[in-house]
């Protein structure tokens, strides 16, 4: 136990004295959490809409002031000399809305009074999102001109449960936060390891009586007090400029913590014991610890939306479980119920990746 401690406190001050790697390890994570946080976000705000009222009526104009009292659309001048497809063709609307000239009188018979919205659709979340929206706007407007009545039986009572204002920073900043986790302690963890391979200085272990299971545990111990530096550091983030905080037992999180910790300093570990080339290990890490936890952990969008051929590698991405853990502490509340298989699987993968680094250091010491 004394050299594993030994171990781990050597790689410790290296990672203090060198200011450049003590920022890797605390303010890049950061960084990544207020940028990307900020950044993502899949609802609208804005979006330019063109009216070509060829009516000029009442009723025309009460389904405009419908339309300008959206959120998610603005209302846009356009000369009245120009077509509708010349206005999505510039990208000066994202949608056009035309009224025929018909629109009142058909109001006021009480006949159907069509209206036409086109909708640039090469963004297509975007346009779902506009058409989903104007449906809203014309619905609301029906009802208003009917006097309240409901035109069918069947009426939806909508109330949004965990995040109720529709927080894109509620949903996302968990996410970035195990992003960020899931990135630097092991980046730094396959450096140094790495770096001992390519600089022949692992060779000094080589003929020290320590054996590998001890030279593993202190340096995945070592870069485990990292990962949870990062993740304190990132808590107060969490807690603070995004309003989050725990909405049940934080017991499985704190548990899931700690083996995610062990998790992701044993992963980089192991790329550093593999491939004892920096340059080899970082892009290794990068398609690891970023690219699969970044596309199919469902940070970004359901797991159940990723394709089916490649949706089965999803369930071997450690920060998937850590994930759906967090946000289940800081949105929903399900506890040990919910979420006590992905605590179980994140420590399953955890002792996965330190058996492959001690599989290809077991023979370090050589028995005479």
């Amino acid at each position: 136990m004394r050299r594993i401690v030994a171990q781990a406190r050597k790689e410790l001050t290296q990672i203090v004295r060198d200011w450049r790697t003590l920022a890797l390890a605390l303010a890049l994570p950061v960084a990544l959490l207020l940028l990307l946080s900020v950044g993502l976000s899949l609802t609208v705000n804005e979006l330019p809409l063109v009216v070509q009222d060829f009516d000029g009526s009442t009723a025309s104009n009460g389904l405009i002031d419908a339309f300008r009292a959206s959120i998610t659309l603005h209302v846009v001048s356009w000369p009245v000399d120009k077509t509708a497809e010349e206005a999505l063709a510039s990208n000066a609307a994202r949608a056009v809305l035309i009224i025929p000239s018909h629109f009142g009188r058909d109001m006021a018979r009480g006949v159907n009074a069509p209206v036409q919205l086109m909708v640039d659709a090469s963004d297509a979340n975007t346009a779902k999102l506009v058409s989903g929206d104007a449906s809203q706007i014309t619905s609301a407007y029906n009802q208003r001109m009917a006097g309240g009545m409901q035109t069918g039986p069947v009426q939806a009572a909508i109330r949004l449960w965990f995040n109720p204002g529709l927080s894109s920073k509620k949903f996302y900043g968990p996410g970035i936060f195990v992003l960020a986790l899931s990135m630097f302690p092991p980046l730094l963890a396959a450096l140094a390891m790495a770096k001992e391979g390519e600089q022949k200085t692992i060779l000094q272990v080589y003929v020290s009586s320590i054996p590998a299971h001890e030279f593993l545990l202190g340096k995945i111990i070592a870069f485990m007090a990292v990962a949870l530096a990062e993740c304190l550091v990132m808590s107060l983030l969490l807690f603070t400029y995004f309003g989050l905080s725990f909405a049940g037992d934080p017991t499985p999180v704190v548990i899931a913590t700690i083996l995610y910790a062990f998790c992701v300093a044993a992963f980089g570990t192991m790329i550093g014991a593999i491939i004892p080339n920096q340059a080899a290990a970082l892009q290794a890490v990068a398609v690891g610890g970023f690219l699969l936890v970044f596309l199919l952990s469902g940070l970004i969008f359901p797991v159940e939306n990723i394709p089916e051929g490649l949706r089965w590698i999803s369930y071997i991405v450690w920060g998937r479980y850590y994930i759906e853990i967090v946000r289940d502490a800081l949105l929903q509340g399900g506890g040990w119920p919910a979420v006590w298989f992905q605590v179980l699987i994140i420590g399953v993968i955890g002792a996965g990746f330190y058996g492959l680094a001690w599989h290809g250091m077991r023979k370090m010491q050589v028995k005479a």
